[in-house]
């Protein structure tokens, strides 16, 4: 079986959330975190915790921590083999921040109605 592509989000604008995000990141950080980006193309819906968790609704998140810092980049899974990764943050809470949540979703519908429309 093969890989699962790996897409980033793309607003109307041409920016890339999940991409700015990870350019942010330290570069022990960046690492450790396309580290499992990788892991997650390679396993795809088998990849779980400590790795990856489901949220709600399709949403899930990909999990990175170096030291005391803790970075996750939110996806869901496209039609066949996609994972379309949608915005990140640096985790300070106990719960996944409901607003990062919500702007995953949002991009979701945004990907699927342009995708909808590009047939």
């Amino acid at each position: 079986m093969s890989d699962f592509k790996i897409t980033f989000y793309e607003k109307g604008n041409g920016e890339e959330p999940a991409r700015l995000f990870l350019d942010s990141l330290n570069k022990k950080m960046r690492t450790k975190m396309v580290r499992t980006i990788v892991m997650l193309g390679t396993n795809g819906t088998k990849l779980r915790e400590p790795y990856s968790k489901p949220l709600e609704d399709g949403i899930f998140e990909l999990r990175a921590k170096f030291g005391s810092d803790i970075s996750r980049t939110l996806y869901f899974f496209y039609v066949g083999r996609e994972i379309v990764l949608t915005n990140g943050f640096i985790k300070k809470t106990e719960q996944t921040p409901r607003g990062e949540i919500v702007k995953a979703k949002k991009y979701r519908d945004d990907f699927l109605a342009r995708r909808v429309n590009r047939k």
